[in-house]
């Protein structure tokens, strides 16, 4: 047997192989809501909503809709959307990617102004336009864009689903406003698109709020503009019903189809994992089902319109992405980026500070290997801008892991790593320096009571400071070597969950620093940070 008959073969098992592998949702674990998903040739990208964090907007690059990687971030200058004030009711709320001849397009809409606007790029891994506002429909969310036959529309939500043309050069309105109607008649209509196959125009939305009784239906249309008729077999995703009374996964619902270069359809959607007595902490997380969409019917979800964490299905072919790094060094990452741009500051992606933060707080480049962080007069419990730096919870158990250099850290600073959750939610091992020594202590976050259960005395500048969680409770914890660690406190995951305090967002795991004083000039070294 020849060689080029053996590479054939052994290239064609590597094929069926990857075919049949299956894969575990979410397939973007942590909070990662509201997904928006395009194809651009054989490459896939997708959006998710990023509320009051900075940079907005996350870019994922793909090859099969399993393996994501981020590659950039949509909004990532200030003159882009101004997050003053904002908190997890409010920010960045569900955006949409399109790609149409050649350029990306992202919309979306910032409250609580309600204004829509959309950016856009020839590049999703680089930096992305100017705003371009719509002006004529300010209300409401949920925008997506939508080209037929040459003409843009711009498509909403503002009581009922709304569509109208617009010039894409200027987001000018070009057509009158059509009304498409409110869905199946569940709470909260949202997250509607729409797709043109096989002479019908589908539109596909979520309805039932985004909380348990989250579902996606489908209508469709001869017209654009309607009428629209349900599909029978609605809704073609929940898991609100018996069968899927028990699984971890629920929330199902803001999807967006695909098709791949194979012809297949798929579906993404957001759906969140629950512990305990279904509340969950890490927020509405990314998850990916298979679409069987047969010419001239409707799309079936999966076969029978659920999902689950093993998909036991025929994949694209896949290709994996580089993992986050377990330790991350903090080595200067070094990016084409303007001065005014997040990404110039050089941290990792998928670190993100809340609002819109004060560039000179950070830096890689005063000490190699380290983050530097300079201490705000805004502290965790405001809504506001802290020195705060952080990432996605990603698994209900981990251990997260900081090593400070805590030399610098002045009289009347504080410094250390928080599980937060939002402004008045959020579990704290927190170092400080009083009459000369350093001590390090829990501080719990409920609400209007801020509580510091345990303190003890530090031996030395260096300072490991851990929260780990088994999914019942996080735990507080300090070290001066690395290796015998103090457990401070000990609290329940519920009081972070989105059930209890509300939000959109999840839990984010963050380093920062903070004083009393204007005038203080100390600062932290952040030698690394661990998530395991």
């Amino acid at each position: 047997m020849n060689k080029k008959l053996l590479l054939s073969i052994a290239l064609g098992m590597q094929l069926t192989i990857g075919y049949a592998q299956g894969f575990k949702n979410p397939v973007l674990s942590g909070f990662h809501a509201d997904p928006s998903v395009c194809r651009a040739g054989d490459d896939f990208y997708l959006v998710n909503s990023t509320f009051q964090y900075f940079p907005g907007v996350p870019v994922f690059h793909s090859k099969d809709l399993v393996n994501w990687e981020q590659v950039g971030n949509c909004l990532t200058r200030p003159s882009q959307v101004d997050l003053k004030g904002t908190d997890g009711n409010s920010g960045i709320y569900a955006p949409t990617i399109r790609y149409h001849e050649g350029r990306f397009y992202m919309v979306t809409t910032v409250f609580p102004s309600r204004r829509h606007f959309y950016v856009w790029t020839d590049n999703p891994a680089g930096e992305w336009s100017e705003p371009i506002v719509i002006d004529f429909a300010i209300g409401s969310c949920d925008p997506t864009l939508f080209w037929d036959e040459g003409k843009c529309y711009f498509l909403w939500k503002e009581g009922d689903i709304k569509i109208c043309e617009i010039d894409v050069n200027t987001g000018k309105q070009l057509g009158e406003i059509h009304h498409l109607g409110t869905g199946l008649g569940g709470r909260y209509p949202e997250g509607p698109h729409i797709y043109k196959k096989d002479g019908y125009y589908y539109l596909l939305l979520a309805e039932g709020g985004t909380e348990h009784g989250h579902h996606v239906n489908i209508l469709r249309s001869k017209s654009l503009f309607g009428p629209y008729e349900p599909n029978p077999a609605n809704p073609i995703l929940s898991h609100f019903n018996m069968k899927m009374q028990n699984s971890n996964i629920q929330g199902l619902g803001h999807a967006d189809l695909v098709q791949a270069p194979d012809g297949s359809w798929w579906m993404i959607c957001l759906g969140y994992r629950t512990s305990g007595y279904l509340q969950h902490v890490m927020g509405r997380e990314t998850m990916l089902a298979p679409v069987k969409w047969e010419k001239g019917g409707w799309p079936v979800v999966n076969g029978d319109c659920t999902l689950q964490t093993d998909m036991k299905c025929q994949t694209l072919p896949l290709v994996p992405m580089a993992p986050d790094p377990v330790k991350e060094e903090f080595d200067d990452v070094k990016r084409q980026a303007p001065a005014d741009s997040y990404h110039s500051l050089g941290l990792p992606m998928g670190w993100m500070s809340l609002c819109n933060p004060d560039y000179t707080k950070y830096s890689l480049k005063e000490r190699q290997g380290f983050l530097r962080l300079y201490p705000s007069m805004t502290d965790l419990s405001e809504t506001a801008s802290p020195t705060f730096v952080a990432r996605r919870q990603t698994e209900l158990n981990f251990t997260a892991t900081a090593l400070f250099d805590l030399s610098h850290l002045t009289e009347g600073m504080q410094a250390g790593i928080a599980a937060y959750a939002a402004p008045l939610n959020h579990y704290d091992v927190v170092a400080e320096r009083r009459d000369g020594k350093l001590f390090v202590k829990s501080v719990v976050r409920l609400g209007q009571t801020s509580h510091s259960e345990c303190e003890i005395p530090l031996g030395s500048d260096q300072a490991y400071l851990r929260i780990t969680s088994d999914k019942d409770f996080y735990y507080m914890q300090a070290s001066s070597d690395g290796t015998h660690y103090t457990t401070l406190a000990k609290m329940e995951y519920r009081f972070l969950s989105t059930e209890t305090i509300g939000g959109f967002t999840g839990v984010m795991l963050g380093l920062f620093t903070q004083c009393c004083q204007e005038t203080n000039e100390g600062y932290v070294d952040v030698d690394w940070f661990e998530y395991q």
